[in-house]
């Protein structure tokens, strides 16, 4: 069982880019900005990670101790404008700013969770 220490929100959230220029957008992605790879970290992102289907369907996670103080960080940091202003073209159907406008999905499982829940019953009844 891992010791350290759980963030309070695990985030998963879905975009669709544009078939048209996946390549392109891998390119942007196998080498972020510097100044925006440091706004993420101070925003309290950890763990962040994009997924992406040959169809465009983007999927992306990351964790954080407060997930609207992480957003508020990075809405507020002019660091992370220009690169949603260059990213926003890749997307369809997206309303504002990527990092803004990605609808979030909801957890319905987690591994750790079910078996620290499953280790607390076996201690209580012992």
């Amino acid at each position: 069982m891992s010791t350290a220490p759980r963030p309070s929100e695990r985030v998963c959230f879905q975009l669709q880019v544009d078939a048209a220029r996946l390549g392109e957008y891998r390119e942007r992605h196998a080498a972020v900005w510097p100044d925006m790879l440091r706004a993420i970290e101070a925003s309290g992102r950890r763990n962040y990670s994009l997924f992406l289907r040959e169809d465009g369907l983007l999927i992306g996670y990351y964790e954080t101790e407060d997930d609207a103080a992480s957003q508020a960080t990075l809405e507020a940091d002019p660091r992370t404008a220009a690169w949603e202003a260059e990213m926003a073209p890749f997307f369809v159907a997206l309303d504002g700013r990527p990092d803004q406008g990605a609808p979030r999905l909801p957890e319905v499982f987690h591994l750790e969770d079910q078996l620290a829940a499953l280790d607390a019953d076996a201690d209580a009844e012992r």
